[in-house]
């Protein structure tokens, strides 16, 4: 899958879009674990900030 949203990414169409990955912490285990999201390319900050 991954292989596929790069490829989606590298058209045309996918220019305005970035993939975010950010490391979470689960509630239940203490464990980290990685949150992946495709974001518009403006609001990438933004979705950093967040929590």
């Amino acid at each position: 899958m991954a292989k596929k949203v790069v490829a989606t990414l590298k058209t045309s169409t996918g220019k305005g879009f970035a993939k975010v990955i950010r490391m979470v912490r689960s509630e239940k285990t203490g464990a980290y674990m990685f949150q992946e999201e495709i974001v518009p390319s403006d609001s990438v900050q933004e979705y950093l900030k967040k929590k």
